[in-house]
């Protein structure tokens, strides 16, 4: 399996952070149990060199990121429509310098040969403002995609958003924990210890508007900057 930058400290680091409750639970709860069959099935090499523990990463990693983007992005953003990227480009947004944003629109008509919409035609027609502007931003990334400074912003992002959509499935097995410590496999240690992992989970998720919401413009901010250098 290839790996970049952005795959381990966006996606993976995320993964490992909220593996804990997981981890507790097969250490506490069931390693005696499993041990026997772990360890048989980790001593076959699947495809591509791909052992058990990387596969169960792997997949770890790919739910925290489609309950990441599918629930939370797309719950505050709708998907391209309503995010930095496209927002900071419409007419009636102020929060760039006009000038800027007229370099911007002018260097996104030469480049690719696309025409945001003006005031008048954003205001009667919204959505197709929007989509526009949408279609345009996918281009202005793929210009800048070998940015480092652009990279660094995207990772910061990405992992912000990916250890939130980790925290929902690390907090829904602190909770499992929590009862199964409490009244089947009786370990104060393990109860103690989701407990607060559950306290630590709901923190991002409970701020998780504010801080997708604030990565995100950051990136958005970034990425116009460095498409006006290039």
């Amino acid at each position: 399996m290839k790996t970049n930058g952005y795959y381990i400290k966006a996606r993976l680091f995320p993964t490992i952070l909220t593996s804990i409750p997981i981890l507790s639970l097969y250490y506490f709860g069931f390693s005696e149990k499993l041990i026997e069959f772990m360890t048989f099935l980790e001593g076959y090499k699947w495809a591509s060199d791909i052992t058990l523990s990387i596969a169960i990463i792997y997949f770890l990693a790919q739910i925290n990121r489609f309950i990441s983007k599918e629930l939370f992005q797309n719950l505050f953003f709708k998907e391209e429509l309503n995010m930095p990227t496209t927002n900071l480009l419409l007419n009636s947004d102020t929060t760039m310098a006009k000038s800027i944003k007229s370099q911007i629109v002018q260097k996104i008509a030469a480049d690719f040969n696309i025409l945001l919409l003006d005031s008048n035609s954003e205001n009667h027609n919204g959505e197709e403002a929007r989509k526009t502007i949408s279609s345009a931003v996918a281009q202005v990334r793929n210009a800048t995609r070998d940015n480092s400074m652009l990279l660094q912003h995207n990772i910061e992002y990405g992992f912000v958003r990916n250890l939130i959509g980790g925290s929902v499935l690390a907090a829904i097995t602190s909770v499992f924990n929590i009862f199964l410590f409490q009244y089947t496999f009786s370990n104060p240690f393990a109860f103690k210890l989701n407990l607060v992992l559950l306290g630590i989970y709901i923190l991002p998720i409970l701020l998780s508007k504010f801080l997708i919401s604030r990565y995100s413009k950051y990136y958005a901010k970034i990425l116009f900057e460095q498409y006006l250098k290039k």
